[in-house]
């Protein structure tokens, strides 16, 4: 898969540098010359450019890209890279940096980000996650479909405790992923059964995510009325 990464600072070098381990074939483009260091990521390949200039990209070949990441600290530039790489290129997925919460409700399909990241969301969440037992925490926001990655550790007193995943009754538009379980990570087939203090992560329609958080967090008196 090839990647093009605009902004090579310390975050698009390290996330070269996990695409670069598994396989994957990775361009970083950053238009300050203080930023080219080859010697740090040796593997990829540099460009010193403007990415929002579509001369610039022409040079990148950006229409030959799976993935375009933009990662810069400026949530101007990442917009303007997103919609560029959507509307011009056709890249088929575009993931957007989130520097400021407040630019967040932007980056939306309207300018071609399939997922936007935000930093200080998904670090704010991963707090919330680790004291909140029985609360729904959002993760991640896609912007096709209005879906969200969401977690939820399972509290001891849910009214799922102890069911197999294929006899509870999900809501509509959300996709149980993945189960998470001390060191393990578990695909959730519908014999694996839930146990209390599982980290659930789903993928959910967010007008959904209340419906789930209740199914998930219900005591069992509350369940049987």
């Amino acid at each position: 898969m090839r990647v093009a990464i605009a902004g090579a600072g310390a975050v698009g070098r390290s996330i070269a540098g996990e695409l670069l381990e598994n396989g994957h074939e990775v361009l970083l483009i950053d238009k300050a010359p203080t930023a080219i260091s080859v010697e740090r990521v040796p593997q990829a390949e540099w460009l010193l450019a403007d990415a929002c200039e579509i001369t610039s990209l022409d040079e990148a070949a950006l229409q030959r890209c799976n993935v375009v990441i933009a990662a810069t600290g400026d949530d101007k530039v990442n917009l303007v890279v997103s919609l560029l790489a959507k509307t011009e290129y056709g890249v088929p997925r575009v993931v957007a940096r989130v520097n400021n919460p407040k630019n967040e409700w932007l980056f939306n399909e309207s300018w071609g980000v399939d997922v936007a990241v935000s930093t200080p969301r998904l670090m704010s969440a991963l707090v919330e996650e680790a004291v909140s037992v029985g609360d729904l925490v959002r993760l991640l926001r896609f912007s096709h479909g209005d879906a969200n990655l969401v977690e939820l550790t399972l509290p001891p007193e849910s009214a799922v405790a102890g069911t197999s995943v294929g006899d509870v009754e999900w809501p509509q538009d959300t996709s149980l992923v993945t189960i998470i379980r001390g060191s393990r990570v578990l695909t959730p087939g519908p014999e694996e059964t839930l146990e209390a203090g599982d980290e659930l992560l789903f993928v959910a329609a967010q007008a959904r995510e209340e419906q789930l958080e209740d199914l998930l967090s219900v005591r069992r008196e509350d369940a049987t009325g």
